[in-house]
């Protein structure tokens, strides 16, 4: 299934034109038909899902605490 540049900003909450300019930039592939653009849904939600979880992952790194130093604790 296909989604236009219309639907496509509808579903990510985002202005049409930005959704536009992303696709006329190549940040969000798409299909041109002669008459307007259209983006694979299926294709769409894969990345959005990689996205995701690379912001999850890098989350979980913030949140990692860091180890104390074990020169810091050493007695002369």
């Amino acid at each position: 299934m296909y989604l236009t540049i219309e639907e496509t900003a509808e579903f990510l909450s985002m202005p049409e034109q930005q959704v536009r300019r992303y696709v006329l930039e190549g940040r969000i592939k798409s299909v041109h038909d002669g008459e307007q653009y259209l983006i694979n849904q299926t294709q769409f939600d894969r990345h959005l899902e990689q996205v995701e979880d690379v912001k999850r992952q890098i989350d979980e790194w913030r949140n990692t605490p860091i180890p104390e130093d074990i020169d810091v604790k050493d007695e002369d």
